[in-house]
């Protein structure tokens, strides 16, 4: 760990920073996966809903 010495003799410790890496835009694949995710996602919120109109 890093340490620094402050005003007064303290230790002060940081914590160990991650190693950065640029992202990766999506394949095909997660793309594919993204678009079938949403689509049940919003089927579900439909759902949902239409059950709430139709209890009421």
């Amino acid at each position: 760990m890093p340490y620094t010495t402050e005003e007064g003799g303290r230790l002060n410790n940081f914590a160990k920073e991650p190693r950065m890496y640029t992202a990766e835009p999506p394949n095909g694949e997660q793309k594919r996966n993204y678009v079938i995710l949403g689509a049940l996602g919003a089927a579900l919120v439909v759902g949902v809903l239409t059950v709430a109109f139709v209890v009421s």
